[in-house]
């Protein structure tokens, strides 16, 4: 299904780029004032859309490529300083239960 509307867009804006060149050139001519101007203001507003669009996609593809940077931001080093030094915490809760155990059995 996808497939199918995805050519019926193309082929919807293969028509509105032949109908637009070919009224530009002179190989459909609209003789009547009010239908040029239509035919104007509906090319107008289908480029806009797909310009705005296009803006959308753009600044999309910008913003991943500033925002993508390859270092770690201040919120990741702060986390991975904070994971470090839980993991030091564990290791020396473990050291200290060792110990206490040792000094336990030495006591019984």
């Amino acid at each position: 299904m996808k497939g199918k509307n995805l050519w019926i867009g193309l082929m919807a804006l293969i028509l509105i780029a032949i109908v637009s060149i070919g009224s530009m050139t002179g190989f459909f001519p609209f003789i009547n004032p009010f239908t040029q101007f239509f035919v104007f203001v509906f090319f107008l507003v289908i480029i806009a859309v797909l310009a705005i669009i296009g803006a959308a996609f753009l600044g999309m593809v910008v913003s991943h490529k500033l925002l993508s940077s390859y270092t770690f931001t201040p919120f990741e080093k702060e986390m991975l300083k904070m994971k470090r030094d839980v993991e030091k915490i564990k290791k020396d809760m473990e050291d200290m239960k060792e110990v206490i155990g040792k000094m336990s059995e030495k006591e019984e």
